[in-house]
């Protein structure tokens, strides 16, 4: 009879120091306001951040991977790359890449060079800029046709 009124006693003090617990008295002496209630009018699912991509994110939906394309990290001004060199590793998202420096659409170099940062999450393409070798036989036949109109005239 004893053991059980012991074992009685020890299970009602166990359950004083559940009610009495230092999160429980952290949380009756809290200073904020109880939590409100969600309106059901007001359920908005969170939106998304959008994932940002690296440069061989942003190329395997370009024609040949993007070389021949301009692309810059998204915080650059006036600054891209003409992508001449893609190396990919096997899974696909990420390699080395080399390409013309630009600024305001003009090369900076003569040379490629190496891109730094290629797998930092920030590229974007640049649509508005021509590739080099769609705007170079649009130059020579319009000059080639302006030649025959001269040789024509004489």
């Amino acid at each position: 009879m004893a053991l059980s009124s012991r074992v009685e006693c020890i299970r009602k003090s166990s359950s004083v120091f559940r009610t009495f617990s230092f999160n429980y008295f952290i949380r009756t002496l809290s200073t904020s306001s109880a939590p409100e209630t969600q309106n059901p009018n007001d359920s908005k699912p969170k939106e998304k951040k959008k994932k940002k991509k690296n440069l061989f994110e942003v190329a395997q939906f370009l024609p040949n991977w993007g070389i021949g394309y301009h692309m810059a990290k998204t915080h650059w001004n006036e600054v891209s790359y003409e992508i001449t060199k893609i190396n990919l590793y096997k899974d696909g998202k990420h390699g080395k890449a080399w390409g013309l420096a630009h600024k305001n659409g003009l090369p900076i170099a003569d040379a490629p060079k190496k891109i730094s940062g290629v797998h930092k999450r920030c590229w974007r393409y640049l649509p508005n800029i021509v590739k080099a070798s769609e705007s170079s036989p649009t130059l020579t036949s319009s000059t080639e046709s302006g030649l025959k109109v001269e040789a024509q005239a004489t």
